[in-house]
Order: structure tokens, then sequence, then C-alpha cells
């Protein structure tokens, strides 16, 4: 059962209609990983792949995708415009666990308190979440620290159907993607010492609180390690802080 094949193929399939989509490279050990865990008959593999690319306009597109059999399916996709872009990052966490499922579709603001940014784009995109929200109601409360990382429309939601899934989530992701495709198209480069410094800004205290907060964190040193897992967040997912590094070196 791999409940979110369809929306990383698809994912890709879009990225490569619209863009000039190069490899980005995945630090060696991370392309897959595996373990096994139970015991007995209730052994199972869980598998974990990464993919990711970069284009002239976005510096990391990026997927962590996890298939554990029923209980455990993941799917992490995410996009880091270069730091000469305002663009938002595109973020979908697609969770399948024990409990049921939890979906997460957004395009975090660099500046959520900026009436100038959410008009370019938040705006645009507020017609699509309303169209979701009558299939998708609120998911209930998310941490506050949270929050401001997130915007207006902000598409939070625990689906007790897999049909919903493979339906509204999956027309939903397609739609949000292809709004944020469409905002890149139209980005300009941004030149203004003073704003790149804000991006700049805005980035890394996004990516820190992404890395420090990851939800991920227990699954992963569950199966791979604590070595391998810290690497994996602070290496590939969440990679800005150690590329600016190498960078200034």
């Amino acid at each position: 059962m791999t409940l979110y094949q369809p929306f990383l193929d698809e994912g890709i399939a879009l990225l490569k209609q619209s863009l000039d989509l190069q490899p980005y490279p995945i630090p060696s050990g991370f392309e897959t990983k595996s373990a096994i865990t139970g015991k007995g008959s209730r052994q199972s593999e869980v598998l974990t792949t990464s993919h990711a690319f970069t284009s002239s306009k976005l510096r990391q597109i990026r997927a962590a995708h996890v298939q554990g059999g029923d209980a455990l399916q993941v799917l992490n996709f995410v996009i880091f415009p270069h730091l000469n872009y305002d663009l938002p990052f595109f973020g979908a966490d697609l969770v399948t666990l024990p409990g049921g499922h939890l979906i997460a579709l957004d395009m975090q603001p660099l500046f959520r308190d900026d009436p100038a940014y959410q008009i370019q784009y938040t705006e645009p995109l507020l017609p699509t979440f309303h169209h979701y929200q009558q299939h998708l109601p609120w998911g209930g409360d998310f941490p506050e620290d949270a929050q401001s990382f997130f915007s207006p429309a902000f598409l939070w939601t625990r689906p007790t159907e897999t049909e919903v899934l493979q339906t509204h989530v999956f027309n939903a992701f397609k739609d949000y993607l292809q709004t944020y495709l469409q905002f890149a198209a139209q980005a300009k480069p941004v030149t203004d010492r003073d704003h790149l410094a804000e991006i700049r800004e805005a980035q890394l205290k996004y990516v820190r609180y992404r890395a420090e907060k990851d939800p991920a964190r227990g699954m992963f040193k569950r199966f791979y390690g604590e070595e391998w897992t810290e690497e994996y967040i602070h290496g590939f997912l969440f990679d800005l802080e150690r590329q600016l590094s190498a960078s200034a070196s």
C-alpha cells in the first residue's frame, strides 16, 4: 500500500512541466533507507526514499517518502526558494498513522504580517482554500508557536476516509502546487540589499524552527537511530544553514 506515491508522481510531473529542473544533491546514505520493525508475524519493512531537485528560482525542491504498510505512510514535500526571491515556501505534509490521517497544505509566508505580501501571495490562494474547506474541515488545534509560520490559506485537516485522500486531498495538493508554480513563474529577483537580508533571515528562522520541531524526528530515530536522523534533518531536509556555511568557507 503506497497511499502517497500518486502525490509524489503528480508533484514531480507538474514540476517538470513548469521548471528547468536539475537534480539537487542528496547526501550519501539518504537516497534510500530501510529498517525492519516488529517481531514474528508482525514484522515489516519501513522504507524511506528521498527525492530532490533545483531550478533557477527554487533552491531546493525535496520530498521524503516513508512507506511502512497500512499503518505508516508519510510524504513530506517542501519547496525552498532561492534567497534572492521573496516567494513563500510550499509545504505538504501527508501523514497516515495508526490513529488516522493528518494532512497539512500551505504556502508558508516569509512575511506573514506584511499586508502587501499577503495580497500578493495569500489572497490568490484563498478561493482554492475555501473550496476545499467544505470537503476538508479544520483539523483542530496545532502548536501556538507554529501559527506564525502558516498563512490564512493553511489547509489542515484529519480525514477519516481514505477515499478523501484520493479525491479531495489529491486535488487540493495539485491545485496548491500549480498555484505555487504560477507564483514562481512570475517572480522577479530581489536586488535591494536590505530586503535580501530580510529574506535570508526569514528563511533561516523558518528552517531552524522546522528542524528543531520536526515531528518525524521520533519516528526516524526509532527506525534508523539518532545519528542518521539528525544528519538527515540538518544535512538534507532543512539544509540551508549547512549550505550557507559551505558557501562562506
